[in-house]
């Protein structure tokens, strides 16, 4: 089996994250459900037994960022950032979120 984590950041802040809800899902299958810490991280996420397959980390940007005071249009232009990505051997995967309210990036981390 393969572990996962995740860390989002604010670019707009320069900060990391906190309080981002987030899903990780395989198919229609909800693999797991949580949320950020003050580091922009979610390590119970690493507790979630992931092996080779096709995977989804959906982030519910819109709702950080009006949390936080920022005016968005309605609808948002970014509410849900879906990330989809492969694993293709058995070993950690590091998916790093980078987000602003009208664009974000990802890449495999370490």
């Amino acid at each position: 089996m393969s572990s996962l984590s995740t860390h989002v950041l604010d670019t707009v802040s320069g900060k990391p994250a906190a309080g981002v809800n987030l899903r990780l899902l395989q198919g229609e299958q909800v693999l797991f459900e949580g949320q950020t810490n003050a580091d922009g991280r979610c390590p119970e996420l690493r507790d979630v037994a992931v092996s080779k397959g096709t995977y989804c980390l959906e982030f519910r940007i819109g709702d950080y960022f009006r949390k936080g005071g920022q005016v968005l249009s309605d609808p948002p232009f970014l509410d849900v950032v879906p990330i989809v990505f492969g694993l293709a051997a058995e070993a950690h995967a590091h998916v790093p979120l980078l987000a602003a309210p009208f664009g974000y990036s990802t890449y495999r981390g370490s």
